[in-house]
């Protein structure tokens, strides 16, 4: 398959890495599109990361606009690297992970316009992390909930062997309390890009945990109860080998909405190949305990029911790679639709009971 092969639905920039989505969010009409970027996709990670920006009305088509977040400060000189975004008073904050001289912290930037920001001159808002935590502290997920803003860490503990979510608490996101532990995964190595929100009756908190051969996204809805969140259904929605980094953000519709990046890291060499790209954005539901990721209504016209890729049988279907091992699916297929884009192929089976995003 030709990486170079132009993508019509999915979203990429024009040159330049692209990885994490960071900032999902309706402003000023149009739902931004931040991200982690390399200029120069040359150097991936080679280079101090920025966030990428595009912004769409109808998640078809995009417009990319100027870089949002250069690494231009002495706290952030070794990346800006992937965070979440938050509206207060018509203002417009992004929240990342600022790295410097292997430090992590989390600063903080703001716009009016959602186009020219200015970051904090208090920066950064939290820095060091605390015993539950390790190195390994990043990518600020901000909500609002009762009153108070709550920040979740991506984090883990090297000597128990766990992932951790580490919650903290502001009432004007500039200052903030560390409350303790959120969630905590057992047999792994750390977690990464969280989203907590409040959604329907119930609140959603996800993230990306990292064993020490393996990855999950792992999105579960529970109770948030006296700061603490306990969880009540458990869901890993995107089964497929090529996503990672997923982000869930609500709309001002009311809708949860993921949009997570394809990544290709089991191509050899994907890192020289600028082959990643974003995802269609899903719809998160919880229906009759199970949680579902199916297309948000704008793109579900691209919907198929069959690809020459996808080769079905009385036991489920397979997604053929060239040169890669083929996905399987084993269980009942009742539905079965199908995005194709050039090289991506995002299946939804069941009515998207699960996932399998693939690159192919």
């Amino acid at each position: 398959m030709d990486y170079r092969t132009p993508l019509k639905y999915h979203f990429k920039t024009k040159k330049g890495w692209v990885n994490d989505p960071n900032g999902l969010v309706f402003f000023k009409g149009y739902y931004h599109i931040f991200y982690q970027h390399s200029p120069n996709f040359e150097k991936p990670w080679n280079e101090s990361m920025h966030w990428g920006h595009a912004v769409t009305k109808d998640f078809f088509s995009f417009e990319e606009l100027p870089v949002a977040l250069y690494p231009d400060k002495a706290y952030d000189k070794d990346g800006c690297w992937s965070g979440t975004a938050i509206v207060k008073d018509d203002t417009l904050f992004l929240f990342y992970a600022s790295i410097h001289d292997n430090i992590q912290s989390v600063s903080v930037a703001f716009s009016t316009d959602g186009i020219n920001f200015t970051k904090y001159d208090g920066n950064p808002v939290i820095t060091g992390f605390p015993a539950d935590g390790c190195p390994d502290f990043r990518d600020p997920a901000v909500c609002y909930s009762d009153g108070n803003y709550y920040c979740v860490m991506a984090s883990g503990n090297h000597e128990k062997k766990t992932a951790n979510l580490l919650l903290y608490k502001s009432e004007d996101l500039f200052n903030w309390e560390y409350k303790g532990i959120l969630c905590e995964w057992e047999n792994s190595k750390f977690a990464e890009c969280p989203s907590f929100m409040k959604s329907g009756e119930k609140y959603l908190l996800a993230a990306s945990v990292c064993k020490e051969d393996s990855h999950r996204f792992s999105v579960m809805y529970g109770s948030f109860e006296n700061e603490k969140f306990t969880p009540e259904y458990v869901g890993e929605v995107d089964k497929g080998p090529d996503q990672y980094a997923g982000q869930i953000f609500p709309d001002h519709k009311g809708r949860t909405i993921l949009i997570s990046w394809l990544p290709g890291w089991n191509y050899a060499g994907y890192r020289k190949k600028d082959i990643g790209c974003m995802s269609v954005p899903r719809e998160i539901k919880l229906v009759d305990g199970k949680i579902y990721g199916y297309p948000v209504e704008e793109v579900q016209h691209l919907l198929t029911d069959d690809d020459s890729a996808v080769r079905r049988d009385e036991k489920g279907f397979k997604i053929k790679r060239a040169g890669r091992k083929s996905v399987v699916y084993k269980g009942e297929v009742k539905d079965l639709k199908i995005i194709r884009d050039g090289y991506i192929l995002e299946v939804f089976v069941n009515g998207g009971e699960e996932i399998y995003s693939v690159l192919l």
